[in-house]
Parts: C-alpha cells; sequence; structure tokens
C-alpha cells in the first residue's frame, strides 16, 4: 500500500467526540499516523505478517493502520471503553481485525514474546507527570521486536496537530513538536 492511500483511509476514521483531559485524549491525525507505521514497515519490517499493539489506542489509528499494512494481529489497548467502542467501528468499517482490552496500561497481563512491534502515541505526561514513561516501561516489557512511541519536544521537526478540544483551548488548531522514537528491546 502507498503511503497516500494510507493516509486517506487513516482520514475517514471517526474520532473522538467528547475526549477526556485527564487521559490527554488527542487524536492521532493521518498525517502522522500513516507515516510512523509506513516507516515502521518499510525501514524496519517491523508490521507486515507481526503481531501489533496500540497501546492507549483510543480511536483506534496505529492499530488499523497496522492492519492496513499486513499486520497478522492487531490488539488495541485502552483505559477508556468509550474509546474502544470507537475503535471497534472504525475496525469495522474498514473491514478489519483488531482485538480490543480494557485496561489501564500499567495492569496489562500480556506475556513477552506475544507482541512483536508496540506502537503508541501515549499521554505526553503534561496531565499526569510521567505516565508516558509507564506506557513506554511496558511496550519494552511485551514487545519482542520494537517499540515506536511518539514523545513531546520542542526542538524537531515533527509535528501533532492538536485541533481546539477542551474549554480551556484558546486557538483552533496547535502544532506541537514531537519525535518518534524506535526502541529495541533487549
Amino acid at each position: 500500500m502507498k503511503l497516500k492511500q494510507l493516509e486517506s483511509l487513516l482520514g475517514n476514521l471517526q474520532q473522538f467526540s467528547n475526549p477526556k483531559v485527564d487521559l490527554e485524549q488527542y487524536p492521532t491525525g493521518p498525517h502522522i499516523a500513516s507515516r510512523l507505521l509506513f516507516t515502521a514497515e518499510n525501514t524496519f519490517g517491523d508490521v507486515n505478517g507481526k503481531v501489533v499493539a496500540d497501546f492507549g489506542c483510543g480511536c483506534g489509528t496505529l492499530g488499523l493502520a497496522g492492519a492496513l499494512l499486513g499486520a497478522d494481529n492487531v490488539i488495541g489497548i485502552d483505559i477508556d471503553s468509550q474509546s474502544l467502542e470507537i475503535a471497534s467501528l472504525n475496525a469495522e468499517d474498514l473491514e478489519l481485525d483488531m482485538n480490543l482490552i480494557w485496561c489501564d496500561i500499567k495492569n496489562l497481563k500480556l506475556r513477552g514474546g506475544l507482541v512483536d512491534t508496540v506502537v503508541m502515541n501515549p499521554p505526553f505526561g503534561t496531565r499526569k507527570k510521567g505516565s508516558d514513561m509507564d506506557f513506554l516501561f511496558m511496550g519494552l516489557k511485551v514487545a519482542s521486536q520494537a517499540v515506536y512511541s511518539l514523545h513531546k519536544t520542542t526542538t524537531r521537526d515533527l509535528r501533532f496537530d492538536v485541533p481546539h478540544l477542551y474549554k480551556f483551548h484558546k486557538k483552533k488548531e496547535v502544532d506541537i513538536a514531537v519525535d518518534l522514537w524506535r526502541f529495541v528491546p533487549s
């Protein structure tokens, strides 16, 4: 699948209608999601034929991108049941399979070796300091091949579009600088 086709399919996904600020729920846009998964597959071979887990899957964008790129099995994990409902509808609309787990990432009981690749857009930790590290710790514990994670930065060129979602937001949209990290578990 070509990058533009992947981005186009992801652009049609349903997103949060009532995001929860305490969970730092921001939709992972089709532009950044398509590039993250396209890079994981076409540069490192970490998607096609693999078991891919989307930590804090929200509406399922990253996991479904993995499924579109040929993942054998996709697991979406989120603490918010409403997000999982949206992810389920998105998978159904794309006619893709995605196993969904309702769980706090800190309590995840997946054994190592079951998941090849973890993808995530974790909370940046602006509401609850260190929450991004909880996700990263568990990703490294679970993944056998690689962990791809977006993290907030102020010194890089990769941008994450944050739309006006919450009452305290003053602008229609803000671009937040993020880094995409690829970690290889030892």
